[in-house]
């Protein structure tokens, strides 16, 4: 196969063959229990993404935060040593 026909997808005719074996499988009363837990583990998983991007912008802001205070003490670094080097008789 190419990378074409695999970045196609699935077409109706698939799932539903998919689907036949998923019944067979598991049978009609456990299908319920299989979709609860099914809905269940892809909203932990979109909770635990949605958290990860919190704690990333989390630590980015920090991350810019440290880095206005280092900028600002070195701004200030730089104009004490200007009035040092302002006094000093040549």
């Amino acid at each position: 196969m190419n990378e074409t026909t695999l970045a196609i997808g699935f077409g109706t005719q698939e799932l539903l063959i998919i689907l036949l074996i998923v019944f067979v499988l598991f049978g009609a009363s456990r299908l319920p229990q299989l979709a609860k837990a099914l809905g269940q583990s892809k909203r932990a998983f979109k909770d635990g993404l949605d958290e990860a991007d919190d704690e990333a912008r989390i630590a980015e802001a920090k991350r810019r935060e440290r880095l206005r205070a280092a900028e600002s003490t070195l701004r200030e670094d730089e104009l004490s040593a200007d009035k040092y080097t302002a006094d000093k008789p040549r």
